[in-house]
């Protein structure tokens, strides 16, 4: 029965419907937010969501009678149990908030595709790395915030009035919207020397710092492709080498067999 269903779970096919079910409940889920369709169509809408939830609910009790303690050691394992555990959870009354998070279930395609689950492996990779980049953006946003609460709040309390509303105004400027037309010009009409605060502000956190971002996710990344493309050979390697383990084994009992011919 196990190896069955363990089988059945490998299956091709098995997969493509699992996928082609995920699909299928996103749209239902962005359909359900239309008031018209779901007065048309809503128990159509229910029925294909409480079934593409039966399924998803059969899949993850096949997968935990096939790999048993081993279900819960595997993470995307964990991943699936929980966004299926909170579409079974009631959605009514003060838990109606948990509705919304049904189309959490979208999230299973990363468990399905496995190049979505090498992307996010790399972004969890990359975290370590990014949080030491958000330190120091961290620093930079609260010196840049403080210097220009002290140079110009007083005569744009809207934008640099406080230590907050200096670090909000930052964070346009770093996105580069409206910072020039909307922000840096305007303030440069009462401080013409304003651009030497914001120009060097811009180019290191926008062109700088947030290019930091990219090169540690490419790094993890192309960690990611080389741990996966190392196991790749490995096991390659090991199917190769079976047929010679399988041959040296046999030569073995044939020298046993003739050298207990020869004693005899």
């Amino acid at each position: 029965m196990t190896a069955l269903l363990a089988r059945l779970l490998a299956h091709r096919l098995t997969e493509r419907f699992i996928l082609a079910l995920i699909l299928i409940n996103a749209v239902v889920l962005g359909l359900d937010t239309d008031a018209g369709i779901v007065a048309r169509w809503g128990g159509v809408l229910d029925a294909i969501d409480i079934f593409a939830l039966s399924v998803f609910v059969v899949e993850l009790t096949a997968k935990i009678i096939v790999q048993r303690t081993n279900f819960v050691r595997d993470p995307w394992n964990l991943f699936d149990f929980t966004v299926v555990a909170i579409a079974l959870l009631p959605a009514s009354g003060p838990m109606e908030v948990l509705r919304a998070l049904r189309v959490l279930r979208v999230l299973r395609l990363v468990t399905v595709v496995p190049s979505l689950r090498r992307v996010v492996g790399a972004l969890l990779g990359a975290l370590p790395g990014m949080g030491s980049i958000v330190m120091l953006l961290g620093l930079i946003f609260y010196v840049g915030a403080v210097m220009s609460t002290k140079l110009y709040g007083a005569d744009f309390p809207e934008w640099f009035g406080s230590v907050p509303a200096s670090l909000y105004t930052l964070f346009q400027v770093m996105t580069l919207e409206s910072w020039s037309m909307g922000i840096v010009r305007p303030v440069m009409e009462e401080h013409p020397s304003a651009w030497l605060f914001f120009v060097p502000f811009i180019l290191v956190t926008t062109f700088t710092a947030l290019n930091l971002f990219i090169g540690v996710i490419v790094s993890a990344m192309q960690s990611e492709v080389d741990a996966e493309r190392k196991q790749s050979v490995e096991e390659a390697v090991s199917h190769a080498e079976e047929p010679l383990v399988a041959e040296v084994r046999a030569l073995r009992e044939q020298v046993a067999l003739l050298a207990a011919r020869l004693e005899r």
